[in-house]
């Protein structure tokens, strides 16, 4: 065969294969998540699970309803957590320009590439050009501390995936992204703890319409100067004038808000007022009911299912509450959704007005049609309604899938997760745990995972009360909770069976407590194992003190040292880890608590986040009558509890 006919032959078949590709792609839509492998791993160590775990749905009693923990589940779990987004990249990338503001594939890429598989616990992005993002303008090659993590020997980072589509490149996120971490130290990953210098709030604001998450803000469409869109008429009525906000004017006044947020901390609420929460740890078993005010405590697992499927069928899209805006928001149905979507980054889903209704507009564009919003779910049995085990009235799913399977074999796999070992003093630890029972701790954080599973009012805890009531109308749109049957497969049919969620186990005070139907609300007492990888301390994680802000001395104990580095103004804010030890001497010590307080309330920006580190005010102190070596012993004995 002569050379010039090899080469036509090579050409054809490099043909061949690039079209072969390219017909791949357009077909299978590939992604390209990342699940460490366990040598890659810090905290490997796993809690024994137990084989089978009530459905949590009534008969439990019934074998063929409870859920079988096998490796095969627990496997599914894992890799879910890493790499499942549920199509949510539909939302971050396509309505609300996640990747088309100066964070975005190529500024990543560049980031990523410059580590040379060092890894790190926060990529640092340098800016390409000057950009103004919610009244702050960032001059070109200055360094963003991002908080995504990056693991050593990896090129991708925790809790992005990316899926290539006929559209483009889009991303979507998982739950490692805030509920895993890298250690700095070694490289590898810490699964189950928080993402504590994860930057959320500015990562959002870069967006180019982070005004779609503005449900998660205190920045109403209705109280915005407004630029006319007529959206009433369209059907013939006379009702009242429907205006949009105006475009920038919103995007900028939402921008303020997400960029309040300390590093560490994102706001699932939907209230409308400005609540972000310190991001929780996923060392689960026995840490129920779960979020920050208990109100996942029905379903299976205890609940964490449905915490789990909340994280994804609201937090990852807020169209999923379109259809409730009035009930929750007091928002036209209409003026939500033109709100959303009208400078969606993808204009397939922007809406520009015409004769058009906003909520029609998007109907007829849904690529999940049958559901509200774009992620991948099936209705719970309540739809609309939601209930206390689907919030928003649904199950994330993907098609083919038993319902809710995902989010169980994550649970189960959440609750098999033990922090880091750490280093003890046999003797320190007796006397530290000696500490803690007689200074009371043992009252409300009793047991082996240290939580005695209640809900206390926020007047008790003296933490803060906005964020106590932020799911307080919830239940107005909920009905006596139901679930399919756990072999019913998405997307549900007709014949799924339904069945009842049993709630006679949770106290009727405490659901109270949870969606604060008192007017006041509450927190829930949390498990206290892992402390020395989730500081800083308390629900809003204000209670942060740097390297050098405290010292110990035998005589006075713990004292502060800089008082520049108490609190979040001298650490989170200035990219500063806080420090494991001294955060816990101000969680504890009145005087040095006063201080961190005090700097966090002399910030306008965590002001606007209502973040100050009040409240908890139990103290292992002089004035409670406490030795300087009690109260070190104490601190030392918190920072031991690994789960061991």
């Amino acid at each position: 065969m002569s050379i010039k006919r090899i080469s036509v032959w090579t050409l054809s078949l490099s043909g061949i294969v690039i079209v072969g590709i390219a017909l791949y792609t357009l077909i299978q839509e590939p992604e390209f998540g990342y699940t460490p492998s366990l040598d890659q791993v810090l905290n490997v160590d796993r809690r024994p699970v137990e084989r089978t775990s009530g459905n949590g749905i009534s008969p439990v009693s019934h074998e063929e309803q409870e859920i079988e923990v096998t490796p095969r589940l627990l496997e599914m779990g894992r890799k879910a957590f890493y790499e499942e987004t549920f199509g949510n990249e539909v939302f971050f990338t396509d309505i609300m320009g996640q990747m088309d503001g100066p964070i975005n594939f190529v500024s990543i890429g560049k980031a990523v590439g410059k580590l040379r598989g060092k890894g790190t616990s926060n990529l640092q992005i340098e800016l390409s050009d000057d950009v103004t993002v919610g009244g702050q303008t960032f001059k070109r090659g200055t360094l963003i501390d991002t908080g995504i993590d990056v693991p050593k020997g990896s090129y991708r980072p925790l809790g992005i995936v990316t899926k290539v589509t006929r559209e483009g490149l889009k991303a979507g996120m998982t739950c490692a992204a805030c509920h895993a971490t890298v250690d700095n130290r070694t490289g590898k990953v810490i699964e189950g703890a928080p993402n504590s210098d994860l930057n959320a709030g500015l990562l959002m604001a870069f967006a180019t319409n982070s005004a779609a998450y503005f449900r998660h803000t205190d920045v109403n469409p209705e109280e915005i100067a407004q630029l006319k869109k007529h959206l009433d008429r369209l059907d013939g009525s006379e009702a009242k004038e429907k205006v949009l906000p105006d475009v920038k004017q919103f995007e900028d006044a939402v921008d303020r808000t997400l960029m309040s947020w300390p590093a560490g901390n994102f706001d699932s609420t939907i209230d409308l007022e400005a609540n972000p929460a310190q991001i929780p740890d996923s060392f689960t078993f026995g840490d129920f009911p779960y979020g920050w005010s208990g109100f996942a405590s029905a379903g299976p697992f205890h609940g964490l299912s449905t915490f789990n499927n909340n994280v994804h069928a609201t937090n990852s899209d807020t169209l999923t509450t379109a259809d409730q805006s009035e009930a929750l928001f007091g928002i036209d149905t209409d003026v939500y959704y033109g709100t959303v979507l009208q400078n969606a980054a993808n204009k397939r889903y922007r809406y520009t007005g015409g004769n058009q209704r906003p909520s029609d507009f998007f109907k007829a564009i849904d690529p999940t049609p049958g559901v509200p919003g774009v992620v991948q779910a099936v209705p719970a049995p309540t739809f609309p309604k939601g209930s206390v085990v689907s919030p928003d009235a649904l199950i994330v799913s993907d098609p083919g899938d038993q319902i809710n399977e995902k989010n169980n074999a994550e649970a189960a796999w959440q609750n098999s997760l033990k922090p880091p070992r750490t280093w003890k003093d046999a003797e320190r630890v007796r006397q530290g745990r000696d500490v803690f029972a007689r200074a009371g701790c043992i009252r409300c954080h009793a047991g082996e995972t240290l939580t005695n599973n209640t809900v206390i009012s926020a007047v008790e805890i003296g933490t803060q009360p906005s964020r106590a009531k932020a799911l307080q109308k919830l239940p107005k749109t909920f009905a006596d909770p139901k679930m399919w049957d756990k072999n019913a497969r998405a997307p549900v049919d007709s014949k799924a069976e339904v069945l009842r969620v049993p709630t006679d186990h949770i106290p009727s005070a405490e659901r109270r407590l949870a969606y604060a139907q008192d007017g006041v609300g509450g927190y829930k007492v949390p498990s206290l194992v892992g402390l020395h990888v989730t500081a800083p301390y308390l629900h809003d994680g204000g209670v942060a003190a740097g390297p050098q802000a405290v010292e110990w001395t035998e005589d006075e104990g713990y004292i502060p040292r800089i008082r520049e580095e108490l609190g979040l103004t001298g650490t989170v804010l200035k990219g500063r880890s806080p420090d494991v030890e001294n955060s816990l001497a101000a969680l504890v010590d009145r005087g040095i608590r006063r201080e961190v307080v005090r700097n966090n309330r002399a910030s306008d920006r965590l002001a606007t986040s209502n973040v100050t580190g009040a409240g908890h005010a139990y103290w292992v102190d002089s004035e409670a009558g406490f030795t300087p070596e009690e109260q070190k012993a104490l601190v030392e004995y918190l920072m031991s509890l690994d789960g061991s």
